[in-house]
């Protein structure tokens, strides 16, 4: 198990997202769309889908509209069509920021996201110019009191995680490979250990400092890219003052 100081950030503005906002209804079914249109509208077999559909059930996303979605994706009712981007670029104090999007019009999204990268003082970059900054890595969040490190040892660990790690305030964060996730993921529910996120995500490889005036204007901005109907997921390297979250 080893030190807490890389999880500290994501765990704090989790926190913070989860108290304010979840996803809307309209992005949850642009995740299924996307998943059962890449990989077919059956769960067992698709992983990507089967995720997208549990997040949307822990939203409370109702049953129909599940069902209307997987059934967009794979083309057997009509629906926008959808499609993956990613935007790579730079905010203030030059922190590296990753934009997951579902869109189906790239050209309103693409003018959206580097309107909010320049507006912050920042920059949009090549595809392929920060990428290499950040892992591919599945994560679950655990509360305090909610899993013992014995606990998690023996039932995570088992199942191929990569690390277990003790955030800041009490709770665990348990690291796995992307291709680990989903065995991960069924040895935890199988134990009923219950947890505030699992999720596969962009981990920097390295973190940068940010603080005071940078700091404000970046958390700014990812609200701002946060809050767009195309943004799935926002990702950077920054490592914000305790005080800032």
């Amino acid at each position: 198990m080893s030190g807490h100081s890389k999880w500290h950030n994501i765990r704090l503005r989790k926190g913070k997202q989860d108290a304010v906002r979840s996803k809307s209804f309209t992005k949850l079914a642009a995740e299924i769309i996307v998943a059962a249109k890449n990989g077919g509208g059956n769960v067992d077999l698709n992983l990507s889908l089967r995720q997208a559909v549990d997040n949307a059930k822990k939203a409370s996303v109702p049953a129909d509209n599940i069902k209307r979605a997987i059934l967009r994706g794979t083309g057997e009712i009509a629906g926008a069509n959808y499609e993956e981007l990613t935007y790579e670029g730079y905010g203030p104090a030059k922190v590296a920021v990753l934009v997951q999007c579902l869109t189906d019009n790239k050209q309103r999204t693409v003018a959206d996201v580097r309107s909010i990268f320049t507006k912050a003082g920042g920059k949009m970059g090549e595809s392929g110019s920060i990428a290499h900054l950040f892992e591919s890595k599945g994560i679950f969040l655990f509360e305090p009191g909610t899993a013992t490190e014995e606990t998690l040892m023996e039932v995570a660990l088992e199942a191929g995680a990569e690390d277990i790690t003790e955030a800041e305030g009490g709770g665990f964060a348990v690291e796995t490979t992307f291709e680990n996730f989903f065995a991960v993921k069924q040895a935890i529910d199988a134990a009923k250990l219950v947890y505030v996120s699992g999720e596969t995500a962009m981990i920097p490889v390295m973190g940068k400092a940010v603080e005071g005036s940078d700091a404000d204007a970046l958390q700014k901005m990812i609200d701002r890219l946060e809050e767009h109907d195309d943004v799935q997921s926002v990702f950077t390297n920054a490592e914000f003052p305790d005080d800032e979250n």
